[in-house]
């Protein structure tokens, strides 16, 4: 196996490139209601955004999480096995990763998955500075597309997609099963998915949580209208949209818009698009789950829920998924 060190560098590069930023950003506009897609708060800065949104005293879903894998890692790690071969979507920071890792017996290799390279590869060097016995193989991509798997040192036991974060539930229903789909296959035919689900709770704490008064979240939003204007030459004005989250009891979920404060015009390509006062963008989704709710969302993707870890409160969850 080759120690992981400081020239540790991307094993590739499948990040999405400008024109499909493009073409993805002048469809959600042209739609109706008008979208922008989520992944694309996550360049350097949304990446450094959304890890100050996760230190938030009103954002439970991370320290939840934490508090999980700190009390049941070594369970999870003994369903995992030894010499699995763990891939993370979307890992930011990894910490909690680093958590499961300790408790790892023999992990054939750690895959990294994340769109935003630069804030990928500074992650993926810490982890392995910390772990020299552990093959880090970070891979730029955007996961919700066929995502290439590096080949590791040691022929891995079985792979194993770790999906933390709550994360999932950005997609609705039909998404989600397709990106659960997905990882079964990745993990197929012995492996198994890990996946932080938050559930269903009390509604003042769910906007409270997506709508903080510090104001770090209302940045978070905007940064997708900053990267229309800086990274694909849109004319706009960034001070005339606000930050809205919205609770939708039918479908449970959180929403988060970008409201036109004024009657405006977004230019980008060859297009205009005009917005009146209060029209808005809805930029994320952000489902909440029962219990039974997920168990169903996983079978129709061709798995069944194995073990459910969660809090006290009974707020967060992390399942362990394995093919039916």
């Amino acid at each position: 196996m080759t120690a992981p060190d400081r020239s540790l560098t991307l094993h590739e590069d499948q990040a999405p490139e400008r024109a499909t930023f493009l073409a993805e950003a002048l469809a959600g506009l042209r739609a109706t209601p008008r979208t922008l897609p989520c992944k694309y708060f996550y360049d350097e800065i949304g990446s450094e955004l959304f890890e100050a949104i996760c230190q938030l005293d009103v954002y439970y879903p991370t320290r939840t999480e934490l508090g999980i894998m700190r009390e049941h890692a070594p369970e999870m790690a003994a369903e995992l096995g030894e010499r699995c071969m763990l891939v993370e979507y979307g890992s930011g920071t990894s910490e909690k990763t680093r958590i499961l890792l300790d408790h790892l017996s023999k992990p054939a290799a750690y895959v990294p998955v994340d769109i935003s390279g630069e804030h990928l590869l500074e992650s993926a060097q810490a982890t392995a500075a910390d772990r020299p016995d552990l093959e880090v193989l970070p891979v730029c991509a955007d996961f919700t597309r066929e995502v290439e798997l590096p080949v590791p040192s040691t022929e891995p036991a079985r792979t194993v997609v770790y999906f933390p974060g709550s994360t999932i539930g950005n997609f609705g229903p039909e998404a989600a099963t397709g990106l659960l789909d997905g990882m079964a296959e990745l993990c197929a035919p012995d492996g198994g998915c890990l996946v932080g689900a938050d559930l269903v709770k009390d509604r003042d704490v769910l906007r409270r949580a997506y709508d903080d008064p510090e104001g770090t979240t209302a940045a978070f939003n905007l940064g997708v209208l900053r990267r229309l204007r800086d990274d694909l030459g849109a004319e706009l004005d960034l001070e005339g949209f606000e930050h809205e989250a919205r609770w939708n009891e039918e479908h449970l979920r959180i929403e988060m818009h970008l409201r036109s404060t004024r009657s405006q015009t977004i230019r980008l390509g060859d297009e205009t698009f005009a917005f009146a006062a209060g029209e808005t963008i809805c930029t994320e989704h952000s489902h909440k789950y029962t219990l039974d709710g997920f168990a169903a969302l996983a079978a129709d993707a061709g798995l069944r829920v194995e073990t459910v870890w969660t809090d006290p409160k009974g707020w967060f969850s992390v399942q362990y998924l394995v093919l039916r």
